[in-house]
């Protein structure tokens, strides 16, 4: 959630920023109006309570000193008056804060000064591609073409057993994909990175948090609500990302400095609808409604976020490299860059089969946006302030899976191991 003290103090400033990520300025300027107005009749309530507070006085000392009783009444109707308009200012102010907290959930994060300006992918920036390709004396074929042949992952089983974008891994392949997870994880650990195991059912108020709702809701897989043993009922979903359980871990928290920064791993199922990319990756495993990813979250001092997303992006790009995957860094540009991030750099591996760089990792500097919302902080000299919070996948596995079966395929369609994953079968 932006600070709508920026949009107040600057309002040219972000509304030039927002229009990048086609937040058009009528609606800034809407926000800026509810937000004068909560100004004003916070200061009229104000006023109005201390007018009370001063008749309420001198009522008091009238009836101690046994004043006339015509003079009483007067002053007590005039108080009831009082805190009758007191109490609908009151209302009315309510009633306005939540207007605005309810607009302020659907505006993106403020771009920050190292993120470029573009309409679509197509502008996004290569930083720097890290490996060579490897160099084939035939032609590659595409995952799916390998998982038949090696019967590594059963499509038909998926779609009976759910419904179309789910599969079933088979024999080796499954294999596989449980030494990535245990590998990912132990070289997070060894980098410094707690290991977390979260729920993947979480509350609305976390998806709030964490920036899913309500601009998500589309794509989330959201369960029936349920009661508690109280009787107190819970609007649950399926995560899509265990980045919003770990973020959550600290909501409605005041950190100690000391503590920071905070770096965290872990593995979780994900589940998305995919709403939206109808005729999209409908061959193979790149996209599908149950996935399985290793994230990284961090928390950290609001001057450390920007170095702590280099470290993130360094990290990752070492872990492909150990893995033996030739990738690239791009730095995303304004029209592509996610909801709550203001800055994010991809992480797109080779897949030789499909003779093209495809996403494997997001890095994002989410600044303040989501400990505004989740209301995350720490303790500075005696001041509490926000934290920056950050997130990355590190990696989707299947997306590994894939990389590795085009990568490090041979001509008769057999598939090799990374080296470094062997101790792990």
């Amino acid at each position: 959630m932006i600070d709508i003290k920026l949009l107040l103090h600057d309002f040219t400033l972000i509304a030039k920023n927002l229009a990048h990520r086609n937040i058009n300025q009528q609606t800034l300027q809407s926000l800026q109006t509810l937000a004068y107005s909560i100004k004003t009749l916070k200061n009229q309530t104000e006023s109005k309570q201390a007018e009370q507070n001063k008749l309420s006085k001198e009522y008091g000392n009238l009836i101690k000193n046994k004043a006339d009783s015509a003079i009483i009444a007067n002053y007590k109707q005039k108080l009831d008056a009082l805190k009758e308009e007191i109490k609908q200012h009151s209302l009315q102010l309510i009633q306005e804060e939540e207007k605005l907290h309810t607009m302020l959930l659907t505006i993106p994060n403020i771009l920050d000064s190292n993120t470029p300006i573009g309409k679509n992918e197509n502008e996004n920036i290569i930083i720097k591609e890290v490996g060579n390709p490897k160099q084939f004396s035939f032609t590659p074929k595409q995952h799916w073409e390998l998982a038949e042949y090696n019967k590594w992952i059963d499509f038909e089983a998926g779609i009976k057993l759910a419904k179309s974008r789910f599969s079933v891994l088979r024999g080796n392949a499954a294999r596989l994909n449980f030494a990535l997870i245990a590998y990912m994880l132990d070289f997070n650990y060894k980098h410094g990175f707690e290991v977390c195991s979260v729920p993947v059912i979480v509350n609305e108020k976390s998806l709030l948090g964490s920036g899913q709702l309500p601009k998500f809701a589309d794509d989330m897989f959201h369960l029936d609500n349920t009661l508690d043993e109280y009787g107190r009922g819970h609007n649950l979903f399926l995560i899509s990302t265990s980045e919003i359980s770990l973020v959550n871990l600290y909501q409605d928290t005041i950190i100690d400095i000391e503590d920071l920064p905070i770096m965290l791993t872990a593995y979780t199922p994900c589940f998305r609808k995919e709403a939206g990319s109808a005729g999209k990756d409908t061959r193979g495993i790149i996209r599908q409604h149950q996935f399985d990813k290793v994230e990284l979250v961090a928390i950290t001092k609001q001057e450390d976020s920007v170095a702590m997303q280099q470290k993130m992006v360094d990290h990752v790009s070492s872990l492909l490299e150990s893995l033996e995957l030739p990738h690239r860094l791009v730095q995303l540009c304004s029209g592509d860059i996610g909801f709550s991030a203001c800055n994010t750099v991809d992480i797109e591996v080779w897949l030789p089969g499909q003779n093209c760089y495809r996403e494997i990792s997001s890095i994002s500097n989410c600044s303040d946006f989501q400990a505004r919302r989740a209301k995350i902080r720490y303790k500075d000299n005696g001041k509490n302030k926000l934290a920056h919070t950050l997130n990355g996948s590190s990696l989707a596995v299947g997306r590994t899976l894939v990389a590795i079966m085009e990568n490090f395929q041979n001509e008769d369609s057999s598939i090799e191991i990374p080296k470094v994953l062997l101790q792990y079968l």
